[in-house]
């Protein structure tokens, strides 16, 4: 029997899964580990947090799917590659042997750097750590909605303008409900940038500007965070280079992703912020019985951002070139989309849609377009 071992229940793998159940390989012996149960779904988080979704609805059940494809299943956390011996290297299990081993754990935001920025703020990834403290300050909100509360985003990606507008209108809905005044919340969201959303058509980035400005969320570009320390009655302060300081309650940091340091022990080939380097084949450039996929990975010809569309669309690729290494067959080259739509939930069941210079909406046949596509998604994992 040939060991195919998959660590992380990332989009990818869960793919991999769901197709794995339906045509397996003989001969084939599959296992899962994860630090994980329920892997969430990213394309339908800020919904959840909005409260357009319940918790199942946008994460997929990992012990039903490994049940599905009859794959045996970790719940654990790796730590380590003995690429020698081929074995994974797990926190409280012995190690699990592979002929083959896939990689699929996501990034985590770059804080290492920021003095007090672990310690004092809430990383948005690993998402399922971070929902935790999201329903435990919707519920802290909803028994005392007289409190005012001040919650800051670091970070002007999609994920970030995202985040910032869906927190606002689950929030503020609380606060309507509870008759209380709207400025019981004051959101901040800060950005490196000049403007936010760089990496996108200038348009954009006046849309959403606009649409915080409309919210009263406010934004303050050009500024670097160097310092977030607590104060004496627990408070949250962030220091800017430019002197800019800020009281929170909450911070949550969405700046540029980066690597699991563990994987820095391993021996594989990475690029300069941590991630394993992979050839056309989704395949380590250095050890070619590791593959890699979404965030934690880097083509080498095909450099993209770190998006969960394209984790999603490695999704195949990687299943058949995975059939095709333990068959002894070539590969298939996986060439991504150079650019892609995004579809940014404004928490008001409303989108806007963006690819190159095309802009549009907010409107609310965007966000009907974006449900569609995120429900048909989730439904392939219901079994």
């Amino acid at each position: 029997m040939k060991k195919l071992v998959l660590i992380g229940g990332g989009h990818s793998h869960a793919i991999i899964l769901k197709k794995w159940g339906i045509n397996p390989l003989s001969e084939v012996e599959l296992t899962l580990i994860t630090n994980v149960v329920k892997t969430p779904y990213s394309g339908m988080l800020p919904g959840y947090i909005a409260g357009f979704y319940t918790f199942d609805q946008c994460h997929i059940n990992l012990p039903s799917l490994a049940q599905f494809c009859q794959a045996k299943i970790y719940i654990d956390q790796a730590i380590n590659l003995d690429l020698e011996k081929n074995l994974v290297i797990c926190e409280n299990h012995s190690p699990i042997p592979f002929d083959l081993v896939s990689i699929d754990i996501g990034s985590t935001p770059a804080t290492l750097t920021i003095p007090g920025a672990r310690e004092q703020t809430i990383a948005v990834k690993p998402i399922s750590q971070f929902l935790q403290y999201w329903q435990q300050l919707v519920d802290e909100i909803q028994q005392n909605p007289e409190q005012k509360i001040r919650l800051a985003i670091v970070g002007g990606g999609a994920g970030g303008v995202e985040l910032a507008l869906n927190i606002h209108s689950h929030l503020t809905q609380i606060y309507q409900q509870a008759n209380q005044p709207l400025n019981q919340l004051e959101l901040h969201l800060i950005h490196q940038g000049e403007r936010l959303l760089s990496e996108r058509h200038p348009s954009l980035s006046q849309k959403v500007e606009t649409i915080l400005k409309n919210r009263n969320i406010y934004l303050h570009l050009n500024q670097t965070v160097d310092q977030v320390e607590a104060t004496q009655n627990l408070i949250k302060r962030i220091r800017c280079k430019s002197g800019l300081t800020l009281d929170c309650d909450r911070i949550f940091w969405v700046t540029q992703a980066s690597a699991s340091p563990w994987l820095k022990q391993t021996g594989l080939t990475t690029d300069k912020r941590g991630f394993i380097l992979v050839n056309d084949n989704l395949q380590s450039i250095s050890h070619p019985q590791v593959f890699a996929t979404g965030d934690i990975a880097t083509m080498v010809n095909y450099p993209r951002p770190k998006a969960g569309v394209f984790a999603v669309r490695q999704g195949q690729p990687l299943l058949e070139n995975l059939k095709r290494s333990l068959q002894e067959k070539p590969l298939k080259p996986f060439i991504p989309q150079q650019e892609f739509l995004i579809l940014i939930g404004t928490g008001d069941r409303k989108a806007l849609a963006s690819k190159g210079w095309f802009n549009m909406g907010p409107n609310s046949l965007f966000w009907r377009w974006k449900d569609y596509l995120d429900q048909k998604f989730m439904r392939q994992f219901r079994l």
